[in-house]
């Protein structure tokens, strides 16, 4: 709730502008007002509050008076920028800004034109490293500079009181640690969760009791650590990269918010991770390992095991997932040489759930449920809140309750999520009209070979299920992340007209002339056969950090489509048996009106023997991911008896696009 407070109503009171900011913010303080806007040529200020205050008006004259001169003595420790939002503290000073300027320990300095939130974005943008996205950077004593990062924020106590549930591995790293946050969350405890990457906004890796942090806390947080690294930042110790950042950020939302559970996302390896500046952990969790990042963690899965393993402390527990013999070897060595009490657990039985399912589809999730089931546990044990919430035997078969009711309540999105477009039902009177059509989005930001055969089997399990629809949402309960699944339509309607369609990226580091084979024929052995792929570039760039709010921009021109159209050629080899290079790339030109296939592309034999610059009889290139959400709604509207399943999937990047726009 908003509500706009004259300055003039103050000022009535002192008849001296200084006493009357005075007066100001000791009634900010009394209703513990903590958000509002300055506008001096005009009087007022603009305060968020649960209670509407009406306060009668009267004209006040623009001034010229400096701040210097306008702010109080009590109220001149400024430490932090917030665009134009005021965060009122007593205990370090107010935050405010005018017009284009604003203030930071006490001195008026620039601030980009957009919000705070958007400021902020810059900010982070700008800790992006420079090298090729892959490459191994050069930095040297990593964990030493994390040290003393946190030294310089005050953050070294605070980290070590923390009660943290450190989780490692190649895929299933943030499913585990969902599962874990829910479970804890369900015990009682206040849980703070730190996973990596985001999908639409970057608030979205710190969560708090099950929910992004707010952008109010996020942003205290940020300026207070940036600020203060900033001011210390020499050429020895320059402003940490983006990752570390963010990993000091955690530390420091989750002590502010006084988390119970701390439950750490490795972001990539474990050994010289900026995680792995947690000295001594609760207990550490490894999820099951595979070939990924061979460029930065070696080109062997011993290799990429021993870095994993590196988050093992000395004699604190550890457990993890049944792994390949030459991964196995490496963790039992790691563990035999710290003392490290290790335990490999088995998938959980559905028998355990007591009738409920999973929350997260998908069979591998009963490997990750079961190694969060694991780690909960021990954390209960070592914080000596086991007896709070079991007093039986925990070896047993059955899970406590409030075990049970976190692993079927746990949510992520991007990782096997179903959203259907309810844009479509937006001209139909009721959401049955057989006028409207179909179009489901199948999400998985599966991005590695392993990954990629659980996407292939979830999906292909998901399709023949939504024959019998009863696992999905209807229109009156959202999904998880806010999106309304809807009840299907009259089954006989699509029985014979399903049609599946593949939307595809990835980045330039991953092989997909490993990945799409694997998608393909992990399909295929279930039945399922794609009829046509779509290959996008993503909106996201690895040299911006944005939000959901961001700005989508519009423009084509120089964009480059290389990489799409190699994938398009790997994409038909797979499908024909051989090279397909006749027309497609050749003299494409994104001004072409023919840049997006005609509408009849995606149907049955209407594109027989077709063959454009982009687009041949089974995938197409198609330069904005914006154009082809529009293009994939449109189709479905003039074929409304055709259901359109488009699997989103090789990049989570491209899954968080898809998902901010569905929900514009």
């Amino acid at each position: 709730m908003s509500l706009w407070i004259p300055v003039s109503a103050c000022y009535r009171f002192t008849n001296n502008f200084s006493d009357s900011c005075l007066l100001f913010f000791s009634l900010v303080d009394m209703l513990m007002i903590t958000n509002f806007s300055m506008y001096p040529k005009t009087g007022m200020i603009g305060v968020s509050h649960t209670i509407r205050t009406h306060f009668k008006s009267t004209q006040f004259p623009a001034y010229t008076t400096s701040f210097d001169n306008v702010i109080p003595p009590a109220y001149t420790d400024i430490n932090n920028v917030i665009g134009r939002r005021f965060v009122h503290k007593t205990s370090s000073g107010v935050l405010f800004e005018r017009g284009s300027n604003a203030v930071a320990n006490g001195q008026l300095q620039n601030l980009p034109s957009s919000s705070s939130y958007e400021a902020a974005m810059e900010k982070l943008s700008s800790l992006i490293t420079r090298q090729r996205r892959g490459e191994k950077p050069p930095l040297p004593d990593k964990l030493k500079r994390m040290s003393m990062y946190l030294k310089i924020l005050g953050l070294e106590e605070d980290l070590n009181r923390l009660k943290i549930i450190h989780v490692a591995g190649t895929k299933g790293k943030g499913s585990t640690c969902i599962f874990c946050e829910a479970i804890l969350k369900e015990c009682g405890f206040r849980t703070g969760v730190f996973t990596s990457p985001h999908l639409i906004d970057v608030r979205e890796r710190f969560r708090i009791d099950g929910i992004d942090i707010s952008e109010d806390k996020f942003l205290e947080c940020f300026w207070d650590c940036w600020n203060q690294l900033e001011e210390k930042a020499t050429e020895q110790l320059p402003m940490p990269p983006l990752f570390q950042f963010l990993t000091i950020l955690s530390f420091k939302i989750f002590t502010s918010e006084q988390v119970d559970a701390a439950i750490i996302e490795v972001g990539l390896g474990g050994t010289e991770d900026s995680t792995n500046v947690i000295k001594e952990p609760i207990v550490c969790g490894i999820t099951s390992l595979g070939m990924d990042h061979t460029e930065i963690l070696g080109d062997t899965l011993g290799q990429i095991t021993s870095h994993k393993a590196g988050i093992f402390k000395p004699k604190v527990p550890a457990f993890t997932v049944p792994q390949p013999p030459e991964a196995m070897d490496v963790i039992l060595e790691r563990a035999k040489e710290l003392m490290v009490p290790l335990e490999v657990t088995e998938p959980l039985d559905c028998k355990q759930m007591k009738g409920l399912k999973l929350r997260l589809s998908g069979d591998h999730q009963f490997y990750n449920a079961a190694l969060a089931v694991s780690l909960s546990r021990c954390w209960l044990q070592r914080t000596g809140n086991w007896e709070k919430v079991c007093q039986n035997d925990f070896q047993d078969s059955n899970l406590p309750d409030e075990f049970i009711k976190g692993l079927s309540s746990a949510h992520f999105s991007g990782r096997a999520q179903i959203v259907c477009d309810s844009s479509l039902y937006s001209d139909c009177s009721e959401i049955t009209s057989e006028n409207c059509g179909e179009l489901i989005f199948y999400l998985d930001g599966a991005h590695s070979p392993e990954s990629m055969d659980a996407c292939a089997k979830w999906f292909s399990n998901a399709v023949k299920g939504y024959k019998n629809p009863s696992h999905m949402s209807t229109s009156e309960e959202p999904s998880e992340n806010g999106y309304f699944l809807r009840e299907s339509k009259d089954l006989g309607q699509f029985e014979n007209s399903s049609r599946q369609i593949l939307l595809f990226n990835c980045l330039d580091v991953r092989n997909p002339n490993i990945l799409l084979p694997r998608l393909v024929n992990g399909c295929a052995s279930s039945g399922i056969h794609f009829s046509r792929a779509l290959f996008v570039p993503s909106l996201s760039k690895y040299t911006k950090v944005t939000s959901g709010a961001s700005f989508i921009p519009s423009d084509l021109s120089g964009i480059d489509l290389s990489w799409q159209f190699n994938l398009q050629r790997i994409w038909e080899k797979i499908v024909h048996g051989k090279e397909m290079t006749t027309l497609l790339e050749k003299d494409f030109k994104i001004e072409s009106k023919l840049m997006l296939p005609p509408k009849e592309f995606l149907y049955d034999n209407a594109s027989k023997g077709c063959l454009s610059h982009n687009y041949s009889p089974s995938s197409a290139v198609i330069p904005s991911l914006p154009l082809t959400i529009k293009w994939l709604r449109d189709c479905a509207r003039e074929h409304p008896a055709t259901r359109l399943q488009v699997l989103v999937t090789g990049s989570l990047h491209l899954v968080g696009d898809v998902l901010k726009l569905l929900k514009r």
